[in-house]
């Protein structure tokens, strides 16, 4: 396909900052997203995005104008290039700000190459689910309990099976006190996520997880340091007795990291960020070893553009769902994606393309 493909005539980009509803901190009260749109030598376009929740997004700009850009213009307009970019700016890191800045380019051609055949991407891949299930996700260790609770009693209210809520406070009593409260809103039956964002050392993670796992949790996510290997190998072989899967991967880049991770046994749910990661290209490559190695693959965040590449995976997988952040819900598309969530499942998705055009 790539050979047939006409060539990248222009690439434009627009950083914008989208407040947020509902801040996750004091200090992250908008997100920023780079707009991609890619035109070709046929008069076609594409739209696709980088995005990073509070820093970084005039790097990411600033790398894709000043290297990503000029090393794609002539080449064909397919998401087949994505290898020999990586290869440009590998230089520059081999993941981080280059493969986030990569996604958005990455997104544009697939969304090129979707509308040329006049598909979805979800269809172009090759749909495999028209619903899936989604979980609540809440950026909420700053709530008070009050809050924490009503957000939980929101979420069952909704025909959410599973909800994600945050820990890791100073003090593990409080942990353990929301925990509590959260279990009691949903029952014995729904699924309890619990994040700790990177907030805990080694035995820090495990005495928490000790005590939490009273409370049937159904993962712990990110307990240490997002680039501590030989810790989340300790952690998971002294949290085997537990039964409580360690979760990680939205700060993981590459497939070759995540592949490090497995190897070593220490992560039981991997978790890759589509636009972390670079795309959708490295996407698949992700969700595919997750396959190999038999570990369940739960997507990080952007549901309008999680759902659409789940909805092409053979294994059903949950959807993250953070609550009033979703692009269209924020007003800051240009017209709605068309994925939907409602009883607690996802479903629904663009005619052609990606349907992700920022307004």
């Amino acid at each position: 396909m790539t050979s047939s493909a006409p060539s990248i005539e222009s690439v434009e980009t627009r950083l914008i900052r989208i407040p947020l509803t509902r801040p996750w901190g004091a200090d992250v009260t908008d997100i920023q997203v780079v707009a991609v749109a890619v035109r070709d030598a046929d008069g076609g376009e594409g739209h696709g995005f980088s995005w990073t929740p509070s820093i970084g997004g005039a790097a990411v700009k600033a790398l894709l104008d000043v290297d990503l850009i000029p090393a794609a213009l002539g080449r064909p307009a397919d998401p087949s290039i994505w290898i020999d970019l990586w290869h440009h700016v590998h230089e520059a890191g081999g993941g981080g700000i280059t493969t986030i800045a990569l996604a958005g380019l990455d997104l544009a051609l697939w969304d090129l190459r979707a509308r040329r055949a006049g598909t979805s991407v979800t269809d172009l891949i090759g749909r495999r689910h028209t619903r899936l299930p989604v979980y609540g996700s809440g950026v909420n260790l700053h709530y008070s309990l009050d809050e924490l609770v009503a957000q939980a009693e929101r979420w069952v209210a909704a025909g959410f099976g599973a909800i994600k809520m945050k820990v890791g406070s100073p003090d593990l009593a409080r942990d353990l006190e929301r925990v509590a409260a959260v279990r009691a809103v949903l029952g014995p039956d729904r699924r309890l996520l619990v994040d700790a964002n990177q907030r805990w050392d080694l035995d820090t993670a495990t005495r928490a997880v000790e005590a939490l796992a009273a409370h049937g949790i159904g993962w712990i996510e990110e307990p240490l340091r997002a680039d501590d290997l030989a810790g989340y190998r300790e952690l998971a072989s002294r949290l085997a007795p537990l039964g409580v899967p360690i979760a990680a991967g939205e700060n993981l880049h590459t497939v070759h990291r995540f592949r490090d991770f497995l190897d070593a046994g220490a992560l039981q749910v991997v978790q890759p960020n589509i636009i972390r990661v670079g795309g959708v290209t490295p996407f698949l490559e992700i969700a595919e070893l997750a396959r190999q190695r038999g570990v369940e693959l739960a997507p990080h965040l952007l549901p309008e553009l999680s759902a659409q590449l789940a909805y092409t995976l053979p294994e059903t997988v949950w959807i993250e769902d953070v609550e009033d952040a979703g692009f269209a819900s924020l007003g800051a598309l240009v017209t709605p994606t068309g994925v939907t969530v409602a009883d607690g499942r996802v479903a629904g998705g663009p005619d052609t393309g990606l349907g992700l055009r920022f307004a």
